[in-house]
């Protein structure tokens, strides 16, 4: 199957759920995770227009970034960050979404280049305890919003999880909607939050159903990595 007929095919499932609950599709962003993928790939998605893309592997990603510098991409940094790579992410990216400790924040805040627009950061919620998941737990969530709100050169757009790996859709379905319930919470506070990113290939559906503005898809959207 080509790129192309799954791009379709993913948009009618994303048209299909929001439909179930009386949304718009073009309420939901597609985030395409293109790490491992060739930049002649995500050349060919972006033709289709795709804008967004999402990568976890940093010196990858660079490479990736330069190399299709001649497009108009918007580039979502999706691991986590360690204290020495904060530079490059600031320097290259214009999501982060993987933020889950003051200390990064404040790195990226101080290295963020004068001459580019705020790198727009969303907060990372652990919604499970599940060994090496990373994110703040809901009860840190809000004080690291409010210290984020305060530093330059970075903007707090919303909140990221990524939910318990299990096949218990009911589970799924209930974290999501806990999570949606904080979103509605730090948007009523403040009024950049606009993002609530979750939903990947296996359950970016009920995602949609439960209030996700933003769902990151690799798999469906590129087929299997080799």
């Amino acid at each position: 199957m080509d790129i192309e007929t799954r791009k379709e095919l993913l948009d009618q499932r994303v048209n299909n759920a929001a439909s179930r609950k009386g949304r718009r599709a073009s309420e939901i962003r597609l985030l395409a995770v293109s790490k491992t993928r060739s930049d002649t790939t995500i050349r060919s998605l972006a033709a289709l227009g795709q804008q967004a893309f999402g990568e976890n592997y940093l010196q990858e990603a660079v490479e990736k970034i330069k190399q299709l510098a001649d497009l108009e991409l918007e580039w979502h940094f999706i691991g986590q960050i360690q204290r020495n790579k904060t530079a490059a992410v600031a320097e290259n990216f214009d999501w982060v979404q993987s933020i889950d400790r003051l200390v990064i924040a404040e790195r990226l805040s101080a290295q963020r280049p004068e001459n580019m627009a705020e790198l727009n950061i969303c907060i990372q919620v652990r919604m499970s305890e599940e060994i090496g998941k990373g994110g703040v737990s809901k009860k840190e969530l809000f004080p690291l919003a409010r210290a984020i709100d305060t530093l330059p050169g970075v903007v707090l757009r919303g909140l990221m999880t990524i939910p318990e790996n299990t096949t218990d859709r009911d589970k799924q379905r209930m974290a999501f909607r806990e999570m949606h319930g904080l979103y509605q919470k730090l948007k009523a506070q403040y009024n950049t939050i606009d993002t609530l990113s979750m939903g990947m290939t296996g359950d970016f559906e009920l995602a949609i159903e439960e209030g996700s503005t933003m769902i990151r898809v690799g798999t469906a959207l590129f087929g299997p990595r080799a």
